[in-house]
């Protein structure tokens, strides 16, 4: 009976000690446990703030790459710019959501995958408007090369054109020779004594031009006195020569067929208007002087 009760607090003991080891146990494998998930927690949350922190780098790097596309289309231009916006709204988004957020950050991993693809799309279409601008640019610099040469040619044959003309019209340029002067008194007579001259007869020969405009032709005489004073009548006697209009002494209309013909123009000298001394005539016709001739006169 005593054996059977000293077994008892015996007994007792042992069991507080073995269930007093069990949960010392327990409760050392518990704080493994949680020490070891606690680590493993750690670990993987740092794994998903770099993942996190990756993502926002490849959208900076997707931001970067449409920001070095660059196109001439208006229309391509705006779409960029509002892809652009986009990137940068999602760059905002994921810099305020949790990196343990899972779900969030396998849709803007789904959304940067789709992001790209329209990039490649874009680079396409830019490629491809690069290559048709650089085929019009370089047509454009043939037409260029072919509008230059043919300016150049045009403006030889301007120079060919002047250079014929004034060929033409130096050939055309009537030329007068056997030039004569002489006075003449009342009665008709030839005198060379100013004092009784009442005429001044200035006759010569145009030669014969076949490149001459025909038709009728004003010769104009201008004489001019040893004094260099003009012989006129009127102030209103004038016609054009190089681009001026000047004073004539005579006029006279004739027809001009292209062969040789001989023409005589007379002054009717004023009373007290000759002096003594050498003379000039110059005759005119078409705006050119075609004739001079020196003569003295007493």
């Amino acid at each position: 009976m005593n054996n059977t009760e000293n077994n008892k607090p015996h007994k007792l003991h042992r069991t507080t000690l073995i269930i007093g080891a069990v949960s010392l146990a327990l409760i050392v494998i518990l704080g493994i446990l949680y020490f070891k998930n606690r680590s493993e927690m750690k670990v993987l949350v740092d794994e998903m703030v770099q993942e996190k922190e990756m993502l926002t780098y490849e959208f900076e790097n997707l931001a970067l790459d449409y920001d070095s596309l660059q196109t001439s289309s208006d229309t391509l231009n705006t779409m960029l710019e509002r892809e652009r916006e986009k990137i940068s709204h999602l760059i905002e988004e994921i810099q305020t959501i949790k990196a343990t957020n899972a779900s969030k950050i396998r849709e803007y991993k789904k959304e940067l995958t789709s992001l790209r693809r329209v990039m490649k799309n874009y680079i396409v279409q830019i490629d491809s408007l690069n290559q048709s601008n650089k085929a019009l640019q370089e047509e454009n610099q043939q037409y260029k090369k072919k509008v230059t040469t043919m300016q150049s040619t045009y403006s030889k044959l301007e120079v060919v054109k002047e250079t014929l003309q004034e060929k033409v019209e130096i050939a055309s340029k009537l030329e007068t020779f056997n030039m004569e002067a002489e006075g003449l008194n009342s009665k008709g007579r030839s005198t060379r004594r100013t004092s009784r001259i009442s005429k001044i007869r200035i006759c010569f020969s145009i030669q014969k031009n076949i490149t001459a405009k025909v038709g009728e032709k004003n010769i104009y005489l201008r004489i001019l006195r040893p004094d260099g004073a003009l012989l006129y009548h009127s102030k209103d006697d004038l016609f054009e020569h190089e681009n001026q209009k000047i004073n004539y002494s005579a006029m006279r209309t004739i027809e001009y067929g292209g062969q040789e013909l001989d023409v005589c123009l007379y002054y009717q000298v004023d009373a007290g208007e000759l002096t003594g001394g050498e003379y000039i005539a110059d005759v005119f016709a078409d705006g050119r002087n075609i004739g001079t001739l020196h003569f003295n006169l007493n």
